[in-house]
């Protein structure tokens, strides 16, 4: 498959989805959904389950190709847009995309410290031999790409757990270390699906203020899909509603709170 050319101007945004559209056979996952992403700010998308939220992640991320619409990504404001369309997940990786998942794909029997370096697997220059020798400019790499990993389990306060198994761990601390595997990566975008689902209290609080951390701190740009409304609420500079596989409402927290097509999805209308 050809690579896809960057032909877009300019953009002012992060992420640009237009009429996007994907199907399962007379399955409707989108349905003609638009969003726009500014960089730094922190997106949420919202909706009912089955309303095409992860769908929608999964065609942003390269893993499904919809059948209709565009998706055009850039790392930096200001830069030349390119489209994410056609492109594979590792290729999608390497523009800055970083994500985690609803369930978690961690490798349990895995340490910590290793599922992180894996994180850094599109960084790496190394090949077979190289890595077999261990030595010169394979040895540097090494150290340097452990350093990146060491400042993100400090960043995510997990030093202590770096070299327990991650099947080992407990849910929440999971869900810690698939986000310290994708920041791991360096992103520019990152992609959240579910982050604080099954958390408790206590482990969402710690979640939602590592979220605002890697926004503020470190700039990157984050959507994230969750249930939770309060969250959603508190973090998020825009919502966006998904129903159906449609695009229903869009804006600010309290825009979307108010709006009625959102109220209706949710709640349904009074007899």
């Amino acid at each position: 498959m050809a690579e896809p050319s960057a032909s877009s101007p300019p953009a002012a945004t992060c992420l640009e989805v237009s009429g996007l559209t994907l199907s399962f056979g007379g399955v409707h996952a989108l349905d003609d959904v638009d969003l726009s992403v500014r960089h730094g700010e922190v997106f949420a998308i919202i909706g009912p389950n089955g309303a095409g939220k992860t769908s929608l992640l999964n065609a942003i991320s390269g893993l499904y190709r919809p059948q209709k619409g565009s998706i055009t990504y850039s790392a930096e404001a200001g830069e030349t847009a390119v489209s994410l369309i056609g492109r594979a997940p590792h290729k999608v990786a390497r523009l800055g995309v970083a994500r985690s998942f609803q369930n978690i794909e961690l490798f349990r029997a895995m340490t910590v410290l290793e599922n992180l370096m894996l994180g850094r697997h599109i960084h790496m220059r190394g090949n077979v031999l190289t890595c077999g020798v261990y030595w010169g400019s394979q040895r540097r790499e090494e150290i340097a790409h452990r350093a990146a990993v060491e400042e993100v389990i400090d960043f995510l306060e997990i030093e202590n757990l770096r070299h327990q198994a991650v099947g080992t761990l407990a849910y929440g601390l999971q869900k810690r270390v698939e986000l310290a595997r994708a920041l791991a990566l360096d992103p520019k975008l990152l992609l959240l699906d579910e982050p604080m689902a099954g958390m408790n209290i206590e482990e969402k609080e710690d979640m939602a203020r590592f979220i605002l951390d890697v926004n503020e701190e470190r700039g990157v740009t984050t959507v994230l899909i969750e249930h939770d409304m309060g969250v959603v609420m508190d973090l998020s500079d825009q919502v966006a509603v998904l129903d159906f596989g449609r695009s229903i409402a869009c804006g600010s927290p309290d825009e979307v709170r108010a709006d009625p097509a959102v109220i209706h999805a949710y709640l349904g209308d009074a007899e």
